[in-house]
Formats: C-alpha cells, structure tokens, sequence
C-alpha cells in the first residue's frame, strides 16, 4: 500500500503545472540557453571603426540604413562611406576592409568555417579607395576582389583597390590602381588579377608594388606595372596606418563576438559553398539584430537553422573556435 501511494503522489507531481515549467524556466535562467536561440543569426562581420558618416543597403529592395561601431554586416551588404567617413570592418575570419571617403563596396559573398575546406569570399569595390589586410579565408579557401574591368585573386596579403569615379572601366581617364604592400609583421604575399573573361593579366609579388589597369582599343585590359610616387605612397602610408588599427580593434570584436555565440558555434555562416556565380537569396536583418521581412538568411541550409537551440546535451561553455557537424 506504501508503494502504491507513493507512485500515485509522484505522478501527480510530475502532472502538476508547476513540473511541467519547470524546464522552461530553468532555460530561462540560464543565458547560455537563450543565447544559443537568439544569436548565430547570419552576420558574418562588424564595424570595427567608425569616423564620419557610412552607411549600409541591406534586403530587397534595399533599406538604407546609417552605421555604427559594432553594428553586424551580412552576405550582399552594399556598406558606402561620405564625403568625410572612413570605415572599418573586420569579418569572422578576421579580414579586416578600411575604407576611405567617398568608397562603395558590395559583400557579394562570405563563406568561413575555422578548419573548413570551403571557405570563399567575394567582395566588389565598385568606388574608391578601399584597403584590406586578408586573413583565414584568403590562407585556407578563396578570396577575391572584384573591380569594374578586373578581379583579383587574394593570397594572404594586404593591399589596397583604387577605383575613380568614371575611371577607366568607365573610359575615364582615371586608371584604377591595384597595389601590395607587406603585412604588419613583415610579410608579403601575392596579387593575382585577371580580366573579366578569366584570363590572368599579372601577379604581385613585391610589397609596394601596384599595376595601373588601362583600357585597350579593342576593349580589353592590361595590368601595367608603376612605380608608386612619394607623395602618393606617403598618403597610403596613412591608409594603411589606419587600416590596422581598425584590424587591431576589429580582431578583439571578432574574438568576443565569436565568443559569446557558444559552444559549438564556430560561425553563422556555415554552409556548403556554392560555386562562382551562385548567388543567394532571403531576407537579411535590420541593423541592431531586428528581423527584416523573411528573416535572416540562410543560403545553401545547414543541418540545424540557424538561431533554434541545440539540444540540451551538448556541453557548455568555451569560444565559437569548436565546429561540430552533426
């Protein structure tokens, strides 16, 4: 009779309201749980630094929308600075992209997972003055930079795309310009370019080296080696100087940011990789994480969506660095 009471008590127990919150509640009260829903919700970067006015057009059709320091940058983000900004952003690879006055650039595509074979990017200076330093994506995976006439194969480097307004692509009589220089710690890697059609036109080997991009009667280009001028490579001196600064700020971001996601969440945007070309619709998120219509993207699909919560056997604690494929 004791025994029979006691199961009859427990199970009215384990049917009362109370028990049944029980985990809910639980959940709530602790932030490792809700986190794991509410973030990994598609970015791909921030904004490391900030001077002046720049802005980003984001979703379809396009919001324009003002940007500020730490503010999350996604996939086909068209992120453009004024007459007096200067912009930094640093991606989940740590990709670092300075842009001066009056610059437009398009992320056409970001693909990165820590210790993934596939890891592609595709950005697109459509204007200006726009200066990298190229991180895990370029060393691991596929890095390039489009132009208006040319693209440019990234090896592991830092560099600088100049592109005038109705320049030569244009056929102004401005020529972009495609430079290298060294990284911070002194080394050098390469700059491959190619035409439009694919075909290799020059390669970069040697810090402070650059090719002008000249337009051919017939309508083709040729990278043509120049010797940077001392009053010019004074003014990239100064670029660069803030070009790393912004990556110095931006590594810490990314790190802390990478961080926060949980375990086993080594990036938002993990995904197979679609080839060259493949472009990827869906909805995009306003500024400051609110949902835009359609919600964030998730080209391609995962194994779990992107902001559901995993399941609640997996460990906790410890970075974003830990990829596991289920």
């Amino acid at each position: 009779m004791q025994r029979r009471d006691f199961i009859k008590k427990l199970g009215a127990v384990c049917t009362s309201p109370a028990a049944m919150l029980w985990p809910f509640a639980a959940r709530a009260q602790d932030p490792g749980a809700s986190a794991s829903a509410d973030q990994g919700s598609g970015e791909i970067g921030q904004v490391a630094t900030l001077q002046g006015g720049a802005t980003v057009t984001r979703g379809n059709p396009g919001k324009v929308a003002a940007l500020r320091v730490n503010d999350p940058v996604y996939e086909h983000d068209t992120l453009a600075t004024g007459p007096d900004g200067a912009l930094g952003v640093t991606f989940d690879d740590q990709t670092t992209f300075s842009l001066s006055a009056n610059t437009r650039i398009v992320v056409d595509s970001f693909v990165y997972q820590k210790g993934g074979t596939g890891n592609a990017a595709n950005f697109n200076v459509a204007v200006g003055t726009a200066a990298f330093v190229a991180s895990l994506v370029a060393k691991t995976g596929d890095m390039k930079i489009s132009t208006p006439s040319a693209t440019l194969g990234i090896r592991g480097t830092t560099g600088m795309v100049e592109v005038p307004t109705g320049g030569a692509a244009a056929g102004g009589a401005a020529e972009p310009k495609i430079k290298l220089y060294a990284d911070a710690n002194g080394h050098v890697g390469q700059i491959e370019v190619f035409n439009r059609q694919g075909g290799r036109l020059g390669t970069l080997t040697q810090s402070a080296s650059a090719f002008t991009l000249t337009r051919e009667p017939g309508g083709g280009v040729r990278a043509v080696p120049f010797q940077i001028p001392p009053g010019e490579a004074a003014r990239d001196r100064g670029v660069l100087q803030r070009l790393r600064a912004s990556h110095a700020i931006g590594q810490r971001m990314t790190t802390e940011r990478l961080r926060t996601r949980g375990p086993n969440r080594g990036g938002p945007n993990q995904r197979t990789p679609q080839r060259q070309g493949g472009q990827h619709p869906g909805g995009q998120q306003h500024q400051g994480g609110a949902p835009h219509p359609g919600g964030p993207p998730n080209p391609g699909g995962t194994s779990r969506q992107r902001g559901q919560p995993r399941p609640s056997a997996a460990p906790r604690g410890g970075g974003g660095g830990r990829n596991k494929r289920h």
